[in-house]
Protein backbone atom coordinates (compact mmCIF):
# COMPACT_ATOMS: atom_id res chain seq x y z
CA UNK A 1 0.00 0.00 0.00
CA UNK A 2 1.08 3.54 -0.69
CA UNK A 3 0.23 6.43 1.62
CA UNK A 4 -2.13 7.83 -1.02
CA UNK A 5 -3.87 4.51 -1.72
CA UNK A 6 -7.66 4.55 -1.37
CA UNK A 7 -8.52 2.20 1.49
CA UNK A 8 -12.00 1.02 2.48
CA UNK A 9 -12.40 -0.03 6.11
CA UNK A 10 -15.66 -1.96 6.40
CA UNK A 11 -17.09 -1.66 9.91
CA UNK A 12 -15.06 1.39 10.90
CA UNK A 13 -17.10 2.17 14.02
CA UNK A 14 -16.66 -1.25 15.60
CA UNK A 15 -13.89 -2.64 17.76
CA UNK A 16 -11.73 -3.84 14.88
CA UNK A 17 -12.62 -1.21 12.29
CA UNK A 18 -12.03 1.77 14.58
CA UNK A 19 -8.63 0.33 15.55
CA UNK A 20 -7.76 -0.02 11.86
CA UNK A 21 -8.73 3.61 11.20
CA UNK A 22 -6.61 4.78 14.15
CA UNK A 23 -3.59 2.71 13.19
CA UNK A 24 -3.77 3.56 9.47
CA UNK A 25 -3.91 7.23 10.41
CA UNK A 26 -0.90 6.87 12.70
CA UNK A 27 1.04 5.31 9.82
CA UNK A 28 0.19 8.14 7.42
CA UNK A 29 -2.57 6.56 5.33
CA UNK A 30 -5.00 9.44 4.90
CA UNK A 31 -7.12 8.39 1.91
CA UNK A 32 -9.60 6.30 3.88
CA UNK A 33 -13.15 5.55 2.79
CA UNK A 34 -15.69 4.74 5.51
CA UNK A 35 -19.46 4.49 5.74
CA UNK A 36 -21.81 4.12 8.68
CA UNK A 37 -24.47 1.43 8.61
CA UNK A 38 -27.13 4.02 7.83
CA UNK A 39 -25.05 5.25 4.88
CA UNK A 40 -24.25 1.81 3.49
CA UNK A 41 -26.01 -1.44 4.37
CA UNK A 42 -23.40 -4.10 3.67
CA UNK A 43 -26.09 -6.80 3.61
CA UNK A 44 -27.70 -5.11 0.57
CA UNK A 45 -25.92 -6.30 -2.58
CA UNK A 46 -27.08 -3.52 -4.96
CA UNK A 47 -26.05 -0.84 -2.45
CA UNK A 48 -22.62 -2.41 -1.95
CA UNK A 49 -22.05 -2.66 -5.71
CA UNK A 50 -23.04 0.97 -6.24
CA UNK A 51 -20.61 2.00 -3.51
CA UNK A 52 -17.71 0.02 -5.00
CA UNK A 53 -18.51 1.23 -8.50
CA UNK A 54 -18.41 4.84 -7.35
CA UNK A 55 -15.47 4.76 -4.89
CA UNK A 56 -13.26 2.06 -6.49
CA UNK A 57 -11.24 1.34 -3.32
CA UNK A 58 -7.80 -0.14 -3.97
CA UNK A 59 -7.48 -1.95 -0.64
CA UNK A 60 -10.26 -3.39 1.52
CA UNK A 61 -10.16 -4.35 5.19
CA UNK A 62 -13.27 -6.45 5.84
CA UNK A 63 -13.80 -5.99 9.56
CA UNK A 64 -17.59 -5.62 9.53
CA UNK A 65 -19.40 -8.50 11.23
CA UNK A 66 -22.16 -9.37 13.65
CA UNK A 67 -20.34 -10.57 16.76
CA UNK A 68 -21.18 -11.55 20.33
CA UNK A 69 -20.40 -13.83 23.24
CA UNK A 70 -21.76 -17.27 24.19
CA UNK A 71 -25.24 -15.99 25.05
CA UNK A 72 -25.66 -13.98 21.84
CA UNK A 73 -24.36 -16.77 19.60
CA UNK A 74 -26.58 -19.35 21.28
CA UNK A 75 -29.68 -17.10 21.21
CA UNK A 76 -29.45 -15.63 17.71
CA UNK A 77 -27.84 -18.37 15.56
CA UNK A 78 -29.86 -17.58 12.43
CA UNK A 79 -28.96 -13.88 12.58
CA UNK A 80 -25.27 -14.67 13.06
CA UNK A 81 -24.96 -16.93 10.04
CA UNK A 82 -27.30 -14.98 7.73
CA UNK A 83 -25.99 -11.47 8.38
CA UNK A 84 -22.31 -12.43 8.26
CA UNK A 85 -22.73 -14.46 5.09
CA UNK A 86 -24.48 -11.54 3.39
CA UNK A 87 -21.80 -9.01 4.32
CA UNK A 88 -18.93 -11.29 3.29
CA UNK A 89 -20.42 -12.28 -0.05
CA UNK A 90 -21.25 -8.71 -0.99
CA UNK A 91 -17.93 -7.12 -0.03
CA UNK A 92 -15.69 -9.91 -1.35
CA UNK A 93 -17.54 -10.18 -4.65
CA UNK A 94 -17.62 -6.41 -5.18
CA UNK A 95 -13.90 -6.16 -4.37
CA UNK A 96 -13.25 -8.54 -7.27
CA UNK A 97 -15.90 -7.09 -9.58
CA UNK A 98 -14.68 -3.51 -9.25
CA UNK A 99 -10.95 -4.19 -9.26
CA UNK A 100 -9.65 -3.87 -5.70
CA UNK A 101 -5.94 -4.67 -5.60
CA UNK A 102 -6.13 -6.53 -2.31
CA UNK A 103 -8.59 -7.53 0.42
CA UNK A 104 -7.98 -8.66 3.97
CA UNK A 105 -10.77 -10.78 5.49
CA UNK A 106 -10.97 -10.96 9.27
CA UNK A 107 -12.09 -14.33 10.56
CA UNK A 108 -12.13 -15.58 14.13
CA UNK A 109 -10.38 -18.21 16.23
CA UNK A 110 -13.77 -19.90 16.74
CA UNK A 111 -13.33 -21.46 13.28
CA UNK A 112 -11.14 -24.11 14.88
CA UNK A 113 -12.60 -27.36 16.32
CA UNK A 114 -13.88 -27.37 19.91
CA UNK A 115 -11.27 -29.92 20.97
CA UNK A 116 -8.54 -28.67 18.69
CA UNK A 117 -4.92 -29.53 19.58
CA UNK A 118 -3.32 -26.65 21.45
CA UNK A 119 -1.95 -24.25 20.48
CA UNK A 120 -4.16 -24.12 17.39
CA UNK A 121 -2.27 -24.15 14.10
CA UNK A 122 -3.63 -22.84 10.83
CA UNK A 123 -3.71 -26.36 9.39
CA UNK A 124 -6.15 -27.50 12.11
CA UNK A 125 -9.00 -25.79 10.27
CA UNK A 126 -11.83 -28.27 9.46
CA UNK A 127 -10.11 -31.09 11.35
CA UNK A 128 -12.96 -31.66 13.86
CA UNK A 129 -16.36 -30.62 15.21
CA UNK A 130 -16.99 -26.98 16.09
CA UNK A 131 -18.14 -25.59 19.45
CA UNK A 132 -21.98 -25.90 19.19
CA UNK A 133 -22.74 -22.53 20.82
CA UNK A 134 -21.01 -20.55 18.05
CA UNK A 135 -21.17 -23.00 15.13
CA UNK A 136 -23.31 -20.73 12.86
CA UNK A 137 -20.91 -17.80 13.28
CA UNK A 138 -17.88 -20.05 12.79
CA UNK A 139 -19.33 -21.60 9.63
CA UNK A 140 -19.98 -18.15 8.20
CA UNK A 141 -16.36 -17.20 8.82
CA UNK A 142 -15.12 -20.45 7.30
CA UNK A 143 -17.24 -19.70 4.23
CA UNK A 144 -15.51 -16.31 3.98
CA UNK A 145 -12.09 -17.97 4.05
CA UNK A 146 -13.08 -20.43 1.34
CA UNK A 147 -14.62 -17.61 -0.71
CA UNK A 148 -11.33 -15.67 -0.65
CA UNK A 149 -9.40 -18.77 -1.69
CA UNK A 150 -11.90 -19.52 -4.46
CA UNK A 151 -11.71 -16.01 -5.92
CA UNK A 152 -7.91 -16.19 -5.81
CA UNK A 153 -8.00 -19.51 -7.62
CA UNK A 154 -10.55 -18.58 -10.29
CA UNK A 155 -9.98 -14.86 -10.79
CA UNK A 156 -6.36 -14.34 -9.70
CA UNK A 157 -7.29 -11.94 -6.90
CA UNK A 158 -5.08 -11.18 -3.90
CA UNK A 159 -7.49 -11.83 -1.03
CA UNK A 160 -5.97 -12.93 2.29
CA UNK A 161 -7.61 -14.22 5.48
CA UNK A 162 -6.43 -13.69 9.04
CA UNK A 163 -7.68 -15.31 12.24
CA UNK A 164 -7.50 -13.07 15.31
CA UNK A 165 -7.76 -14.36 18.84
CA UNK A 166 -10.19 -12.87 21.41
CA UNK A 167 -10.11 -9.11 21.03
CA UNK A 168 -10.84 -6.16 23.31
CA UNK A 169 -10.23 -2.42 23.36
CA UNK A 170 -11.82 0.94 22.46
CA UNK A 171 -15.35 0.84 21.00
CA UNK A 172 -15.98 -2.66 22.29
CA UNK A 173 -19.47 -4.03 22.90
CA UNK A 174 -20.35 -3.86 26.61
CA UNK A 175 -23.94 -5.08 26.27
CA UNK A 176 -24.93 -7.07 29.41
CA UNK A 177 -26.01 -10.14 27.41
CA UNK A 178 -24.43 -9.91 23.95
CA UNK A 179 -20.81 -8.99 24.70
CA UNK A 180 -17.68 -11.14 24.83
CA UNK A 181 -16.16 -12.25 28.12
CA UNK A 182 -13.64 -9.45 28.78
CA UNK A 183 -15.90 -6.44 28.12
CA UNK A 184 -18.73 -8.28 29.90
CA UNK A 185 -16.52 -8.60 32.97
CA UNK A 186 -15.56 -4.93 32.80
CA UNK A 187 -19.21 -3.95 32.90
CA UNK A 188 -20.17 -6.49 35.58
CA UNK A 189 -17.42 -5.42 37.97
CA UNK A 190 -18.02 -1.72 37.36
CA UNK A 191 -21.74 -2.03 38.11
CA UNK A 192 -21.00 -4.14 41.18
CA UNK A 193 -18.57 -1.49 42.38
CA UNK A 194 -21.05 1.35 41.84
CA UNK A 195 -23.87 -0.57 43.54
CA UNK A 196 -21.66 -1.91 46.35
CA UNK A 197 -22.74 -5.47 45.48
CA UNK A 198 -21.18 -8.06 47.80
CA UNK A 199 -20.51 -10.63 45.05
CA UNK A 200 -20.18 -11.01 41.29
CA UNK A 201 -21.19 -14.37 39.81
CA UNK A 202 -19.57 -15.51 36.56
CA UNK A 203 -20.73 -18.25 34.20
CA UNK A 204 -18.88 -21.56 34.25
CA UNK A 205 -16.10 -22.98 36.37
CA UNK A 206 -13.51 -20.32 35.65
CA UNK A 207 -11.09 -23.02 34.47
CA UNK A 208 -11.13 -22.53 30.65
CA UNK A 209 -8.19 -20.60 29.27
CA UNK A 210 -8.34 -17.83 26.71
CA UNK A 211 -5.91 -15.67 24.78
CA UNK A 212 -6.55 -11.94 24.38
CA UNK A 213 -5.20 -9.26 22.06
CA UNK A 214 -5.71 -5.51 22.27
CA UNK A 215 -7.49 -4.22 19.16
CA UNK A 216 -4.76 -1.72 18.23
CA UNK A 217 -2.26 -4.60 18.14
CA UNK A 218 -4.60 -6.50 15.82
CA UNK A 219 -4.84 -3.47 13.52
CA UNK A 220 -1.08 -3.18 13.43
CA UNK A 221 -0.78 -6.87 12.49
CA UNK A 222 -3.42 -6.52 9.76
CA UNK A 223 -1.58 -3.61 8.13
CA UNK A 224 1.67 -5.55 8.45
CA UNK A 225 0.14 -8.50 6.59
CA UNK A 226 -1.64 -6.37 4.01
CA UNK A 227 1.73 -4.91 3.04
CA UNK A 228 3.84 -8.08 3.28
CA UNK A 229 1.77 -11.24 2.86
CA UNK A 230 0.15 -12.87 -0.15
CA UNK A 231 -1.22 -16.41 -0.19
CA UNK A 232 -4.18 -18.73 0.31
CA UNK A 233 -3.05 -19.96 3.73
CA UNK A 234 -4.76 -18.30 6.67
CA UNK A 235 -2.62 -16.48 9.28
CA UNK A 236 -3.28 -16.54 13.03
CA UNK A 237 -3.00 -13.25 14.91
CA UNK A 238 -2.60 -13.35 18.68
CA UNK A 239 -0.39 -12.71 21.66
CA UNK A 240 0.67 -16.32 22.17
CA UNK A 241 -0.24 -15.96 25.87
CA UNK A 242 -3.21 -17.50 27.71
CA UNK A 243 -5.02 -16.86 30.98
CA UNK A 244 -7.77 -18.72 32.84
CA UNK A 245 -11.16 -17.06 33.07
CA UNK A 246 -10.69 -17.10 36.84
CA UNK A 247 -7.43 -15.14 36.61
CA UNK A 248 -8.91 -12.85 33.98
CA UNK A 249 -11.78 -12.03 36.35
CA UNK A 250 -9.27 -11.20 39.07
CA UNK A 251 -7.34 -8.91 36.71
CA UNK A 252 -10.51 -7.06 35.67
CA UNK A 253 -11.69 -6.85 39.27
CA UNK A 254 -8.42 -5.23 40.29
CA UNK A 255 -8.41 -2.81 37.34
CA UNK A 256 -11.94 -1.67 38.16
CA UNK A 257 -11.27 -1.48 41.89
CA UNK A 258 -14.11 -3.77 42.98
CA UNK A 259 -13.76 -4.95 46.57
CA UNK A 260 -16.37 -7.73 46.76
CA UNK A 261 -16.17 -11.48 46.23
CA UNK A 262 -16.12 -13.42 42.95
CA UNK A 263 -18.15 -16.62 42.54
CA UNK A 264 -18.48 -19.05 39.62
CA UNK A 265 -21.60 -20.91 38.49
CA UNK A 266 -20.56 -24.35 37.16
CA UNK A 267 -24.14 -25.04 36.02
CA UNK A 268 -23.60 -22.52 33.20
CA UNK A 269 -21.57 -23.45 30.08
CA UNK A 270 -17.83 -22.98 29.92
CA UNK A 271 -17.61 -23.01 26.13
CA UNK A 272 -14.42 -24.32 24.54
CA UNK A 273 -12.05 -25.53 27.31
CA UNK A 274 -8.92 -23.96 25.85
CA UNK A 275 -8.22 -21.52 23.04
CA UNK A 276 -4.65 -20.56 22.26
CA UNK A 277 -3.45 -19.73 18.77
CA UNK A 278 -0.13 -20.85 17.39
CA UNK A 279 1.17 -17.55 15.99
CA UNK A 280 4.60 -18.82 14.98
CA UNK A 281 3.91 -18.09 11.31
CA UNK A 282 3.24 -14.41 12.02
CA UNK A 283 6.02 -14.17 14.58
CA UNK A 284 8.47 -15.64 12.09
CA UNK A 285 7.51 -12.84 9.68
CA UNK A 286 8.68 -10.37 12.32
CA UNK A 287 5.47 -9.18 14.01
CA UNK A 288 4.79 -9.34 17.78
CA UNK A 289 2.17 -7.69 20.00
CA UNK A 290 3.15 -4.68 22.10
CA UNK A 291 0.28 -4.11 24.59
CA UNK A 292 0.23 -6.55 27.53
CA UNK A 293 -3.04 -7.74 29.06
CA UNK A 294 -2.80 -5.83 32.33
CA UNK A 295 -2.21 -2.51 30.60
CA UNK A 296 -4.84 -3.30 27.99
CA UNK A 297 -7.52 -3.99 30.62
CA UNK A 298 -6.82 -0.63 32.26
CA UNK A 299 -7.21 1.09 28.87
CA UNK A 300 -10.41 -0.85 28.19
CA UNK A 301 -11.89 0.25 31.51
CA UNK A 302 -11.10 3.90 30.78
CA UNK A 303 -12.83 3.48 27.41
CA UNK A 304 -15.87 1.91 29.10
CA UNK A 305 -16.22 4.86 31.47
CA UNK A 306 -16.10 7.28 28.52
CA UNK A 307 -18.77 5.31 26.69
CA UNK A 308 -21.05 5.53 29.73
CA UNK A 309 -21.44 9.26 29.13
CA UNK A 310 -21.50 9.09 25.32
CA UNK A 311 -25.07 8.47 24.18
CA UNK A 312 -23.94 7.62 20.64
CA UNK A 313 -22.71 4.27 21.95
CA UNK A 314 -25.94 3.35 23.74
CA UNK A 315 -26.43 0.31 21.47
CA UNK A 316 -23.26 -1.22 22.92
CA UNK A 317 -24.17 -0.63 26.53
Amino acid sequence: MEKKSKIFVAGHRGLVGSALVRKLGEKGFANLVVRTRSELDLTDQPSVERFFDKEKPEYVFLGAAKVGGIYANDTYPAEFIFSNMQVQMNVINSSWKFGAKKLLFLGSSCIYPKFCPQPMKEEHLLSGYLEPTNEPYALAKIAGIVMCKSYNRQYGTDFISVMPTNLYGPNDNYHPKNSHVLPALVRRFHEAKVNAAPTVTIWGTGNPTREFLYSDDLADACIFLMERYTGNDIVNIGSGQEVTIRDLATAVKNAVGYQGAVEFDPAKPDGTPRKLLDCSKLHNMGWHHSIELGDGIKRAYEDFKKMLVDKSFSNRM
